[in-house]
């Protein structure tokens, strides 16, 4: 079975079917509706922390944070307290450089597969991060210690040896589409396709599955657990896309990728926020971001944008499944 991709070989075929490629969205999205001031407030996870706990949106809870190569064999004493952590550069992306330590035991460290990380293993990889090796281009950075996060009951099975994410793509602070990302063997137990992670594409009005992809290619049931995928469902799913779209209030940017958790004893979790979000969404969805873009452009201006709530209630009506439906006259104006 072909990929959409596959399918719509020329540039013409995959514009008409409204899938967006990487040019069309750095100049027509990114460049025109993402103010260049505000990328530190995403780029920098701890800038992005503070704000989203500023709007009122829970976050992964801060052990620590370390900052210079005096410091980090100090990382020892600070996760001493705590079972499980997780170290990540601040200024990372696409899930580079991150280190999950699922079990803290007595001062020994285990990954989710069970193999032990040495302290000299723990103090390499904090040295790497503030060289800048995992950072955007390659900056000096800071080694960013949080709780590791208790992921909800209901995604057992869905994933493996890693917490899965759920990504939603947000224009002028309308969701648009989701997908949920599924730790593999292959990923090294992290939500990312491009290592080999499942990207399940879920419906905007329900959070339920409605395909799913490893590779770019199709496939129905986790490759490691064998869970059937079409079985998935996010629950809390209106407060997910709520707390998405919110997203767009509390970094003034048009056109982002929102990454959120679903802890079991906290709810929903802004993980991070991303100015720059791939395109493979649109594959694990089976349809193109273009005609959702283009119908919240076609949206009258309005004097006071509708509340996150609204807006959610606009995009779980309109993008329903894989089609966008079109504005009927009596939705001409959004209040």
């Amino acid at each position: 079975m072909r990929t959409l991709l596959a399918k719509l070989a020329s540039p013409f075929r995959l514009n008409e079917a409204g899938v967006m490629g990487m040019n069309q969205r750095n100049i027509r999205y990114i460049g025109r509706y993402n103010d260049r001031r505000l990328y530190p407030l995403v780029d920098d996870k701890l800038k992005t922390k503070l704000i989203a706990q500023q709007a009122g949106a829970t976050v992964p809870d801060l052990i620590g944070v370390i900052d210079s190569q005096a410091d980090v064999k100090r990382i020892h004493a600070m996760v001493a307290n705590w079972p499980g952590f997780v170290i990540k550069p601040a200024q990372g992306s696409g899930g580079k450089g991150i280190m999950v330590i699922t079990q803290n035991h007595q001062g020994r460290y285990f990954k989710a597969s069970g193999k032990e990380v040495s302290h000299d293993d723990v103090e390499r990889h904090i040295t790497n991060t503030l060289a800048g090796l995992f950072s955007l281009g390659g900056k000096a950075d800071v080694a960013v210690v949080e709780n590791l996060i208790a992921f909800d009951d209901s995604f057992s099975g869905f994933s493996y040896e890693g917490v899965p994410d759920i990504r939603v793509i947000v224009f002028q602070g309308y969701p648009v589409m989701a997908m949920m990302r599924l730790s593999t063997s292959a990923s090294d137990g992290k939500a990312n396709l491009h290592q080999g992670a499942v990207g399940v594409g879920l419906d905007l009005a329900t959070g339920h599955a409605l395909k799913a992809v490893q590779f770019n290619s199709p496939i129905t049931h986790h490759p490691d657990t064998h869970q059937d995928l079409y079985t998935l469902r996010v629950p809390h799913w209106q407060q997910l896309l709520t707390l998405a779209a919110s997203a767009w209030e509390m970094t003034g940017l048009g056109y982002m990728g929102t990454d959120m958790v679903l802890d079991k004893d906290k709810g929903p979790m802004v993980l991070e926020l991303n100015a720059r979000p791939g395109l493979a969404i649109q594959i694990a969805n089976g349809c193109g971001l273009l005609p959702r873009l283009r119908l919240i452009e076609s949206l009258p201006p309005c004097r006071y944008p509708p509340l996150p709530e609204a807006r959610v209630a606009f995009s779980m009506r309109h993008f329903a499944g894989q089609q966008t439906q079109p504005l009927k006259p009596r939705l001409a104006k959004v209040s």
